[in-house]
C-alpha cells in the first residue's frame, strides 16, 4: 500500500487544547511537491482550521529533508509537447496553501529537519515560527532552472531579510545554512539536530497554553503591518486591543500578574463556522 504524502498526528495537551503535526511524507524524494501532496496538505490545514480545540500546527518533513520543492519529474514532457503553464499550477495548488497558512488564526511552527529548497524553503518561511536543525540549509534554487522564487518567496525574503540579501539569495541560488539564517533573522532559531523535534513539540505545547485570541491578533497585526500605513496600523491595534481587553484571558493575565503566579489561560473557543 502506497504511503500517504501527508501524515497527520494529533497531540492532546488538555481537555480542550491540542495541536496537529503535519508531516511531509515522501522521504525518497526529499518530500518534494507533487499534486497529491499539495492537495492533502491543503486539506490537513483546513481540518486544523476547522478544529475549535486545535491551537497550533507543527509542520515538518520525514527523513533527511524538509522539502526539496517541486518534484521536477512531474515537469518532464514528451518531445514536441507544449510547455506546461506553471502559473496555473501555482494559482490552483500552491498559492491557496500559503494564503491558508497566513489566514489561520493559530500559530504554525515549522521544524526544518534538513534541506529546504525552492518552494520547500518558502513553505517554511510561510510558517509563523521556524526552528531548523543546524545541519539544515535553505536554498532558493529557482534561478538554476530559469525560474524565480514562488510560494511567496519574493515577499517573505524581502520582508524578513531585506531586498539586498533577498536578491543575492534568489539570483545566485547559493545555499544558506541554518545558523546564518538565524543570524539574518530569516528563522527563529537553529538548534542541535538531535533536539529539533523535542524543542518543536515543547514550543507547540507552550503555544497551546497561551491566550488564543492574543496569538491570533498578533499574527494578524504583524502580517497587516507589511501593507498598512502607520495610521492604519494604529487603528488596527486599537481595534484588536479593544477586543482583547474584553476577553477572559486578559482578566486572568492581570490577576496572575498581581498575584505573582503563572497565568492559567482558558483560551477562547474559535468560531469555525467562518473560513479561517
Amino acid at each position: 500500500m502506497e504511503e500517504q504524502p501527508i501524515v497527520v498526528e494529533i497531540q492532546e495537551v488538555g481537555p480542550h487544547a491540542r495541536y496537529r503535526v503535519l508531516r511531509l511524507n515522501r522521504p525518497e524524494r526529499l518530500n518534494a511537491f507533487v499534486k497529491a501532496l499539495l492537495l492533502q496538505l491543503k486539506a490537513a490545514l483546513e481540518e486544523a482550521g476547522g478544529d475549535a480545540d486545535c491551537r497550533a500546527v507543527l509542520l515538518t518533513g520525514t527523513g533527511r529533508g524538509f522539502c526539496a520543492g517541486q518534484d521536477l519529474s512531474e515537469r518532464l514532457l514528451p518531445p514536441g509537447a507544449p510547455p506546461r503553464d506553471l502559473g496555473d499550477t501555482l494559482g490552483e495548488l500552491a498559492n491557496p496553501i500559503v494564503r491558508l497558512m497566513r489566514s489561520l488564526p493559530i500559530p504554525i511552527v515549522g521544524a526544518v529537519n534538513g534541506v529546504a529548497a525552492g518552494a520547500g524553503a518558502n513553505l517554511a518561511f510561510a510558517c509563523d515560527i521556524v526552528l531548523a536543525a543546524r545541519s539544515a540549509s535553505f536554498l532558493q534554487a529557482f534561478a538554476r532552472i530559469g525560474l524565480m522564487p514562488d510560494l511567496g518567496g519574493t515577499y517573505f525574503l524581502t520582508r524578513l531579510i531585506g531586498p539586498a540579501r533577498a536578491r543575492g539569495l534568489a539570483m545566485l541560488a547559493e545555499p544558506l545554512d541554518a545558523e546564518r539564517a538565524e543570524q539574518w533573522g530569516l528563522i527563529w532559531k537553529a538548534v542541535d539536530d538531535a533536539s529539533l523535534m523535542e524543542e518543536a513539540h515543547a514550543l507547540c505545547r507552550r503555544l497551546c497554553n497561551a491566550p488564543t485570541q492574543a496569538l491570533a491578533a498578533i499574527k494578524h497585526g504583524i502580517d497587516a503591518a507589511a501593507v498598512n500605513t502607520l495610521d492604519q496600523q494604529l487603528d488596527l491595534e486599537r481595534n484588536l486591543q479593544r477586543e482583547l481587553g474584553l476577553s477572559p484571558d486578559f482578566a486572568e493575565g492581570v490577576r496572575a500578574f498581581l498575584e505573582k503566579r503563572p497565568a492559567a489561560f482558558g483560551g477562547t473557543p474559535r468560531d469555525t463556522t467562518q473560513k479561517p
